[in-house]
């Protein structure tokens, strides 16, 4: 049976997060610029996760619009997982590392918490583990 989500305001949200022991803090590095017409956002982290949320414009879908999705942190900055087929990484703009299970685990705990706490689907694949913001195996590097 299909389970329920509760709509909460943006608010709520953010103090749910607080109350779950997230590091919740504005993002004003510059890092990252908020799309047109949407307030600033918001870094979240855990477990040395983080991702970057938002208020939703009214009328949208949801409360939570994410600017950055869940990531490891290397820097400071969110980084993106990516697959190459043999080994999986973390990619930023300055640093590449390979992903370790405790790294995949640590960031498949933190995106469940976060979709749950913002009251997020959660899709069967992503439910099984991790998954990856790219995916560039070498095999087929060079195909159209």
């Amino acid at each position: 049976m299909a389970k329920k989500t509760t709509q909460r305001s943006f608010n709520d949200v953010l103090s749910l997060l607080g109350g779950q022991r997230f590091d919740v803090a504005p993002a004003h590095d510059g890092s990252r610029r908020t799309p047109a017409g949407f307030p600033p956002g918001f870094k979240v982290s855990k477990y040395g996760c983080a991702a970057e949320i938002a208020e939703a414009p009214s009328g949208s879908d949801g409360t939570v619009l994410v600017l950055a999705r869940p990531g490891w942190l290397l820097g400071g900055e969110i980084s993106r997982l990516v697959d190459k087929g043999y080994q999986k990484f973390f990619t930023s703009s300055k640093i590449e590392i390979p992903a370790t299970a405790d790294h995949l685990r640590a960031l498949h705990t933190f995106t469940e918490e976060l979709n749950e706490a913002t009251g997020s689907a959660t899709l069967y694949n992503q439910s099984l583990g991790t998954t990856s913001d790219s995916y560039l195996y070498d095999r087929v590097k060079g195909r159209e």
